[in-house]
C-alpha cells in the first residue's frame, strides 16, 4: 500500500511540473512583444556619449502645427528638454524653465521643450493649465528623443552651445533658475 501512495505522489508532482511548464510558456509568449518594444529603449548611458559632439538636427511640429528645426537656432545657446505631461518631475520643472526664459530674454538663448506624449491634445490640454513661455514641440513616435538623442528617461535636457555642440546633459528635474545652472548657461553665451 505504501508503494501506491508514492506512485500517486509522483504522478501529482509530474502533473504539477507539466502545468508549471505550460504556465511558464504562456507567460513567456505573452511577454515577447513587450521585450521587443523594450529593445527600442536606448541604454541608460547612451546619451552620455553625446557630450562634446554636434547636436543632431531635427524637424518637429510645434503645438500650433509649425515645423521647427534645431538648425534654425544656430548661433544661440539652446536648452533642449525632453519631457511628457504624465511625468511629475517634468511638470515640476516648468515654472523654473519659465523663469529662466524670462531672465534670459534678449540674450542669444532659447528653450525647446520636446514632448514625448502620444497625442497633441494631451499637450494642449496640459498647457491650458500650465502655460509654457517657450516653444513646445511634439515627438509622439519618439524618433527624436530615442533614436537621435538616446533619451532613456524623462526629463532629460541637453545644453547646446552656440556652435551646436552638446555642452552638458541634465538627467531628472532641475531648478532651472538656480545660480549654478544660470552660471553654466551664461558661460556659453
Amino acid at each position: 500500500m505504501r508503494e501506491s501512495s508514492e506512485d500517486a505522489g509522483q504522478g501529482v508532482r509530474t502533473g504539477l511540473q507539466y502545468a508549471l511548464l505550460i504556465l511558464f510558456l504562456l507567460v513567456a509568449s505573452c511577454c515577447l512583444p513587450f521585450a521587443a518594444a523594450a529593445a527600442e529603449l536606448p541604454s541608460p548611458f547612451a546619451a552620455d556619449g553625446a557630450r562634446g559632439r554636434k547636436a543632431a538636427d531635427f524637424m518637429l511640429k510645434d503645438v500650433s502645427g509649425t515645423m521647427v528645426s534645431l538648425a534654425s537656432y544656430k548661433g544661440k545657446v539652446v536648452l533642449l528638454n525632453f519631457w511628457a505631461t504624465y511625468c511629475p518631475p517634468c511638470r515640476e520643472e516648468i515654472p523654473g524653465m519659465n523663469a529662466l526664459s524670462r531672465k534670459m530674454k534678449g540674450k542669444p538663448f532659447a528653450i525647446l521643450a520636446v514632448s514625448t506624449d502620444r497625442t497633441l491634445a494631451n499637450v494642449k490640454d496640459f498647457m491650458k493649465e500650465n502655460p509654457m513661455h517657450f516653444p513646445v514641440l511634439l515627438d509622439s513616435n519618439s524618433q527624436v528623443s530615442r533614436s537621435l538623442y538616446k533619451v532613456f528617461m524623462i526629463p532629460t535636457t541637453f545644453l547646446i552651445d552656440k556652435k551646436g555642440n552638446i555642452a552638458k546633459i541634465y538627467y531628472g528635474g532641475q531648478e532651472w533658475a538656480e545660480p549654478a545652472i544660470m552660471k553654466e548657461i551664461e558661460a556659453l553665451l
